[in-house]
């Protein structure tokens, strides 16, 4: 009776570790995956609705998978939402904190936004995960350098249908 309670610590133990050495990485769910590929091929068309709803569906079926969350960032982005776009990369990398291309992307959606201070906290992040020549560095890097994109009074065309008052 004596060793009961020291072996029943050893033996909670060793099941601890051996649960831990044989947990995986994460798998999504195989319909998320599907709705993700239809979501990227939306996309490739020129139909970003069509990628949002389907990248939607991918998020109810399997909430848990972080390219998600990615691909609704880059959809966003690409229709000008970038305040929105920095929320799904938070949300990336609120389920994977290391997530480079979460940080790249958010980094690239605030230099758009003008937030350059925020865009090189980011930039410093990628720095101390993967150094200073890794592909995600060296991107936000080229983006923050290029700075936020300026509008012009020439880039902007009036409306032949104004009429004057």
């Amino acid at each position: 009776m004596r060793f009961g309670p020291a072996a029943a610590a050893l033996s909670l133990a060793l099941a601890v570790t051996a649960s831990i050495g044989h947990a995986g990485g994460y798998e999504a769910d195989p319909r998320a995956q599907a709705l993700v590929a239809e979501g990227r091929m939306a996309l490739d068309m020129g139909d970003t609705q069509g990628a949002v709803d389907a990248f939607e569906a991918a998020l109810a079926v399997d909430p848990g998978y972080t390219e998600v969350y990615l691909e609704l960032a880059n959809t966003a982005r690409a229709e000008g939402l970038q305040g929105k776009a920095i929320h799904y990369y938070r949300e990336a990398q609120e389920r994977d904190p290391e997530n480079l291309a979460a940080i790249t992307g958010e980094g690239e959606a605030l230099v758009e936004k003008g937030a350059l201070t925020a865009a090189r906290e980011n930039l410093e992040r990628l720095q101390s995960l993967c150094g200073e020549t890794c592909v995600e560095t060296v991107q936000l890097s080229a983006a923050i350098d290029r700075g936020p994109p300026v509008m012009t009074a020439e880039a902007v065309t009036p409306d032949e249908d104004v009429a004057q008052n």
